[in-house]
């Protein structure tokens, strides 16, 4: 595979949106091109991956300019395992959306589709500006999809979601538009080649690239800018929220790793502070979640928490450490997408998503709540499933690093996200079969209402996937070394883009 595919991956999206909308009103039109392009994005992910095997990087200068003229491109095995991942998951995602009837708004697929080049182009792209312009491609349809998809029967939270949701966007962009401008003023250039090690050797520099990467800390739902997502994210439709939960959020944390590991050069004199901003993004996201009492709400906070340990192991910034953060990047982003989608599949068809709202579905719909059950159990970081790998590695990586307190916390707060599921268990999937005030037959089973194969199938083929990469795990992990090897040294990565 070629580098030249890499701008493919964001002209092909944005050229599908257009015919789309251009053909106007076409359910079956929309949904066969949308499910073929995220089809097409996956299997050249995993392409990729392919390619990359031997720690080599793709890189590409649009219309072959010179270096320093042209847009740079670049895919390293980081770069070829998220855009895998996304695709995938944007794939799965779709044919919720599908099976729930989405697919046919007029709007929806080729929506997806810009969201979906505005995440390509943010993977792959190797200037500070660009990420800049490529993050507003994925938000500019956000702000659509957020709307359109969102629940009509609370038009109030709806409202309020979707107003916090831009506000803070905005405002995240506006804070990264003005770090990439310190830094262009203090370094010279926005391209992360020319920037290779500029932070370790000028105090300026590396003070304009914190605000960028404060921004994308915002982005990321990192204590203490966290509040917005938690609120944000249960106003919209499931299939929405599973759709950002796996993409918005992960782009950002995605760059943080990328910039650190270029810019400052893995700098130790900064990790201390990550370490501790990210053990109290762990604790507070999942005490936060001990006071809910829906579905979604209890799974935002806990993305909050999640995303404590992911960026833990940028802050360790050993190659153990990294390896164990990006096999735990890529495992959240597979196991929460499962359990937005096993929860939205019963709060798409028994209209609740409060705990209590509906009882007893572990034995009317079994595979649904099987579903839930793995995914939850990997989430806590039970064997087998990816999530005992995840958390397992990242804290053997801790103690080698000397971070005793931040291992110890991971252990505590794996605790409490266990009871957390089992809270959500206990109120949707666990005692009589039910339900409360969210719908008809209060009281008794629930009449004429059942989960099709279609709107349980998302959640089942990723709750399988976490188990096969608990079982397998060799295969990712050795994935993920060759993917921190490039970050721990990045030398290879900075050839590529200034050779393109």
């Amino acid at each position: 595979m070629t580098a030249s595919v890499l701008p493919l991956l964001v002209a092909v999206a944005l050229l599908a949106a257009g015919f789309l909308v251009a053909c106007g009103d076409r359910p079956r039109l929309h949904a066969t091109v949308l499910l073929t392009v995220l089809t097409a994005v996956t299997a050249t992910g995993v392409g990729l991956v392919v390619t990359l095997a031997d720690g080599g990087v793709l890189a590409h200068g649009v219309g072959r300019w010179p270096f320093g003229v042209a847009i740079p491109f670049a895919a390293d095995m980081f770069t070829a395992l998220m855009l895998t991942v996304t695709g995938l998951l944007s794939l799965t995602v779709a044919a919720f959306a599908l099976a729930q009837g989405r697919v046919g708004t007029r709007y929806f697929a080729p929506l997806v589709l810009v969201l979906t080049a505005g995440v390509n182009g943010a993977l792959s792209t190797a200037d500070l500006f660009n990420l800049f312009v490529f993050v507003e491609v994925m938000l500019l349809p956000s702000y659509g999809l957020f709307v359109l998809a969102a629940p009509g029967r609370a038009p109030l939270r709806q409202i309020a979601g979707a107003r916090l949701y831009v506000t803070v966007n905005l405002l995240t962009s506006t804070v990264f538009l003005a770090g990439v401008g310190f830094v262009y003023g203090t370094a010279g250039t926005v391209n992360l080649a020319e920037l290779a090690g500029a932070a370790r050797r000028d105090e300026t520099v590396a003070l304009a690239t914190a605000v960028c990467l404060f921004a994308l800390g915002i982005k990321a739902a990192v204590v203490p800018v966290h509040g917005w997502l938690a609120r944000a994210y249960p106003a919209t439709s499931p299939v929405v929220t599973a759709l950002f939960s796996g993409l918005h959020t992960k782009v950002a944390i995605y760059a943080i790793y990328r910039i650190y590991a270029v810019v400052f050069d893995g700098d130790t004199r900064y990790l201390w502070v990550g370490v501790v901003v990210f053990s109290l993004t762990m604790v507070v996201g999942v005490l936060g979640a001990v006071g809910e009492n829906t579905t979604r709400s209890i799974l935002a906070f806990h993305m909050v928490s999640q995303i404590g340990y992911i960026l833990l192991g940028v802050a360790l910034f050993t190659e153990v450490g990294l390896t164990a953060g990006i096999f735990y990047l890529l495992h959240h982003m597979i196991v929460k997408a499962s359990l937005f989608l096993s929860t939205g599949a019963v709060e798409v068809r028994y209209g609740t998503g409060t705990l209590g709202g509906v009882s007893g579905l572990a034995r009317r719909e079994p595979v649904v709540a099987a579903a839930f059950l793995v995914a939850a159990l990997s989430l806590a970081g039970l064997p087998p499933f990816s999530g005992f790998v995840a958390k397992f590695s990242l804290v053997t990586a801790a103690l080698d690093a000397g971070r005793s307190t931040a291992a110890v916390v991971m252990i505590l707060v794996s605790l409490v996200t266990l009871l957390s599921m089992l809270k959500i268990w206990s109120g949707v999937f666990w005692g009589p079969v039910g339900e409360g005030s969210g719908g008809e037959g209060s009281g008794g089973e629930p009449a004429g209402r059942r989960i099709g194969v279609a709107l349980a199938a998302p959640a089942v083929v990723l709750a399988t996937v976490t188990l096969g990469l608990g079982l397998g795990a060799e295969l990712l992990l050795t994935l993920a070394r060759i993917a921190a090897a490039g970050l721990h040294d990045p030398s290879g990565y900075v050839e590529a883009v200034t050779g393109s």
